[in-house]
């Protein structure tokens, strides 16, 4: 499976970085391939290293700005013209998304995801991977979203609660009837 993952390319503290890495791992020993911003810092460098040194594959989509930045040594490596383009390819390139923790660029990844989902313009799974209770607010939020009737579908439709790694795969693999 080729699996996307939004997330931040900050150094964080290491209850970011030590489920990040285990996450990587388990990509890479379960065969898939990370689909990611392609950045070879900080968190998006934990991830992609996990993945690599597991013998997954590793597919970068960077954009012009931060190529210099973009990870050497990736299976497939694109560069695109702008953020737009960018979330385009990625999203393109994959069968699964997993939100981790991260900024408003990954927030703004989350939501594009989500809004597609809402409106039946994909069917990926998508898992939103709860490091350290980072997103319990957004968690809410999504969860008031619901009640109120601001979300056409069920909360469960749009996008899977993770609180480990294990739990974040086990549920695509099983989305994509591989367990």
């Amino acid at each position: 499976m080729n699996i996307c993952v939004f997330l931040s390319a900050a150094d964080l503290a290491d209850r970011y970085t030590g489920p990040a890495r285990q996450f990587g791992e388990l990509l890479g020993k379960g065969g898939h391939a990370l689909v990611w911003g392609g950045s070879d810092t900080g968190l998006m460098k934990v991830v992609a290293d996990g993945v690599q040194e597991t013998g997954g594959r590793l597919v970068g989509v960077s954009v012009g700005f931060l190529a210099a930045k973009a990870r050497a040594g990736a299976d497939e490596m694109v560069i695109a013209k702008d953020l737009a383009e960018r979330k385009r390819l990625l999203l393109e390139k994959a069968d699964a998304v997993v939100i981790m923790v991260g900024g408003t660029g990954t927030l703004d990844e989350a939501t594009e995801i989500l809004e597609l989902k809402k409106h039946g313009h994909t069917d990926k799974p998508v898992v939103l991977l709860n490091t350290a209770g980072f997103y319990d607010g957004l968690k809410e939020q999504f969860r008031r979203m619901e009640d109120e009737g601001f979300l056409p579908r069920p909360l469960t439709e749009l996008v899977f609660f993770a609180e480990e790694p294990v739990g974040a795969l086990a549920y695509l693999e099983e989305s994509n009837g591989m367990r």
